[in-house]
């Protein structure tokens, strides 16, 4: 049998513009993001208006696409979709 790991990397080109918009449809798909890593450029007087979102995926794969097409429909967000399959032993 195999087993499937989806994993949505999310271009965020204005954090402050989108974060709204974004979170909602995180917290909306919550049950099927396993891990959520947020990465983004800092230093002492400057935080980047850029950021990448690592998103591990669970349940079902339609919701993965879902996901992956609502967060598109958002002005300044580009997702990229991985899958990887292996057998479950």
């Amino acid at each position: 049998m195999k087993k499937t790991h989806v994993i949505l990397g999310v271009h965020i080109t204005d954090r402050l513009k989108n974060a709204v918009d974004v979170q909602k449809l995180l917290t909306e798909y919550g049950c099927n993001i396993k891990t959520r890593l947020g990465l983004h450029e800092i230093s002492d007087d400057t935080c980047s208006m850029n950021g990448l979102l690592i998103l591990e995926m669970v349940g079902d794969q339609i919701k993965s696409l879902e996901l992956a097409a609502k967060l598109n429909e958002i002005e300044g967000i580009e997702v990229q979709n991985m899958v990887f399959e292996h057998n479950n032993l």
